[in-house]
């Protein structure tokens, strides 16, 4: 029985792998599907005012620490791939696989202000004028995205290295949104790494709505194989 966490991209919680969950459940697997800080519909303004990457990965490493959890495939979408190698890198060897889908795999330093493209930094800096410390969601998209701690956006990645200690390594590639997708010179950058696999879904970036049986046959080794370089 493997355990999987997984942890949500930006604006959303746990229910954006609901369909994803039950698939290996069904497979008898332990999963954890995680909401994080200043995203909860009961977080008060100053949850979602003062949290960045640092709470976040704290929320993970929490969770760990309170059920126990070793020997984990560590999932992150999208903004969540900032979190998870934030977590194995601080994890101290219970993380024995990375998943990052369709999701950023910062080096230390990196932000994913930093990290993401032009479109999707206009989008931050729209949606956090109001406030200035939280994104309202993009236009479009589920009704339960809550508001985005900016900081989490912005602070920088602290990576001691560990990270690449993790024994298995990989990245998921949506090429289903190709105009407007931040992930493309990842993909060639980690395509040229031998330490980490590459895999592709002909989806577009919500790949855990657009196709939950292809992401739950991806994380159970049944599918989407590895693309070669």
């Amino acid at each position: 029985m493997a355990t999987f966490v997984l942890v949500p991209g930006g604006w959303k919680g746990s229910w954006s792998y609901e369909a994803v969950v039950p698939l290996l459940e069904r497979a008898g697997h332990a999963v954890h599907a995680l909401t994080l800080t200043g995203l909860r519909p009961d977080d008060e303004e100053t949850a979602v005012a003062s949290a960045n990457l640092d709470t976040h990965a704290d929320d993970v490493l929490r969770h760990l620490d309170r059920h126990h959890l070793t020997d984990v495939t560590l999932v992150g979408h999208s903004y969540a791939g900032m979190v998870i190698s934030a977590v194995a890198d601080r994890a101290d060897g219970r993380i024995s696989r990375l998943v990052h889908l369709d999701a950023f795999v910062p080096r230390d330093g990196e932000s994913w202000w930093s990290s993401t493209n032009d479109y999707f930094r206009s989008v931050a800096a729209a949606g956090a004028a109001d406030t200035g410390y939280s994104i309202r969601p993009p236009d479009g998209g589920d009704p339960r995205r809550r508001r985005h701690p900016l900081a989490s956006f912005l602070q920088a990645a602290r990576l001691t290295g560990k990270v690449a200690q993790v024994p298995r390594r990989e990245f998921v590639y949506c090429s289903g949104w190709e105009g407007r997708t931040p992930f493309a010179g990842l993909r060639a950058r980690l395509l040229a790494d031998p330490d980490w696999l590459v895999h592709e879904l002909p989806t577009g970036h919500d790949a855990m709505h657009e196709a939950p049986q292809a992401v739950a046959a991806l994380l159970l080794g049944e599918g989407a194989a590895g693309v070669a370089a």
